[in-house]
């Protein structure tokens, strides 16, 4: 079982093989939008690092003008029933980012969920993928597999505890992302996108 599990996270990683880069990297080309993808939130509403990284980068592809709008994707009421996309929307804000070049999709409570978002309910067709490296081979071949023209951009990699236990949750994740794009199933559905 870890054999086939380890077995997804290669072929994410195959699959993905010169989509994923960089924040800084010039190989990264414009989008429709970056898609910056939900963390956690702590209870005074501020973003995780994690998080926080993860719109940083987004606001970096703005910035640069790769991409016209940024998408923060996340749980409108996340487990602990925080807002992650708000916590996301005033960080970019707050970074310089327009308001009115923000969407927000609280319906984003998972990477699939996120991907099928972007292309089927926002109607993009290409997009950035934000988030920690570990995350994006996953997280890029869900938005393709959608079928999403879709690289990713990362922040740097910092040799931190929860870096390594990224990489570790990402071959049963993974495994599971491959389980359920097979057959379609996206999980929650709640629609919660303005």
């Amino acid at each position: 079982m870890a054999a086939v599990a380890l077995a997804s996270t290669l072929l994410t990683r195959a699959a993905t093989i010169g989509a994923l880069h960089p924040v800084a990297s010039a190989e990264l080309g414009p989008a429709d939008a970056a898609l910056v993808l939900g963390a956690r939130v702590w209870e005074d509403g501020r973003p995780s690092r994690i998080l926080r990284e993860r719109v940083e980068v987004g606001v970096r592809l703005y910035v640069r003008g790769l991409v016209p709008k940024i998408v923060m994707s996340g749980a409108e009421s996340n487990r602990e029933g925080l807002d992650e996309v708000e916590a996301m929307v005033r960080t970019a804000i707050d970074l310089g980012v327009l308001e009115g070049d923000i969407v927000r999709d609280g319906a984003g409570v998972n990477t699939r969920a996120s991907a099928v978002n972007a292309h089927r309910e926002l109607g993009l067709s290409s997009v950035i993928v934000c988030t920690q490296e570990f995350h994006l081979p996953r997280a890029v071949w869900l938005c393709q597999v959608e079928g999403l023209d879709a690289t990713g951009a990362f922040p740097p990699i910092h040799p931190r505890d929860h870096t390594l236990r990224g990489y570790v949750r990402e071959v049963p994740a993974t495994w599971k992302a491959i389980l359920i794009a097979g057959v379609g199933v996206v999980g929650r559905t709640k629609r919660s996108l303005r």
